[in-house]
């Protein structure tokens, strides 16, 4: 797995089309439990390089019921980006994650793994390529348990969120606590 994750983090692949240059994040280890698929690395954690250092990543670990010890063992947690470089900044958040990421990589990282526990799709670009298109995110969200017990699907966690939280309450006095009481299970 170590050498895999090093080839990733030297990929340049689409290195002309972002707007920071090319610096892959992704984290794992071949005994990670749970695996976060996520969109792609802001800006914030493109320049520290750290996964889910940002405002994001402490409403996720708030969601997932876990401290910044637990969440940053990649044995309890990879992060499998659908875009591994920030893509750059967009009228409202960023960009989409680039294309070419999830194709090159994802099915090579899975075959790495040998304890995964659950998948967490986080935002609609992981959700449509791992669950498809039938449904929006929300129903997905809201249709959780048709997924497990191998993927476990979550709107994004970015401030520029907080408009569908506000207007979907259920999901943070319903689902979470399901989902934390989920992730004790595993990380016990």
């Amino acid at each position: 797995m170590e050498d895999l994750l090093c080839t990733i983090r030297d990929c340049k692949v689409c290195k002309n089309h972002l707007p920071m240059g090319a610096r892959p994040i992704i984290e794992a280890a071949k005994n990670s439990k749970i695996v976060l698929i996520s969109q792609a690395p802001g800006r914030i954690v493109h320049e520290s390089g750290i996964a889910w250092n940002d405002q994001s990543g402490k409403k996720l670990r708030e969601w997932l019921g876990v401290n910044e010890n637990i969440f940053y063992k990649v044995d309890n947690f990879a992060v499998l980006p659908m875009g591994f470089c920030y893509p750059g900044k967009a009228k409202t958040g960023d960009l989409p994650p680039r294309k070419e990421c999830a194709p090159l990589w994802h099915d090579v990282v899975w075959s790495e793994f040998k304890n995964v526990q659950l998948k967490i799709i986080i935002g609609s670009y992981a959700a449509n390529y791992y669950l498809g298109k039938e449904q929006n995110l929300t129903e997905k969200v809201q249709d959780y348990k048709r997924f497990l017990p191998e993927f476990w699907t979550l709107p994004h966690p970015s401030p520029v969120n907080r408009f569908w939280r506000m207007k979907n309450p259920w999901f943070e006095e319903g689902v979470v606590p399901k989902l934390q009481d989920k992730i004790a299970e595993i990380l016990k």
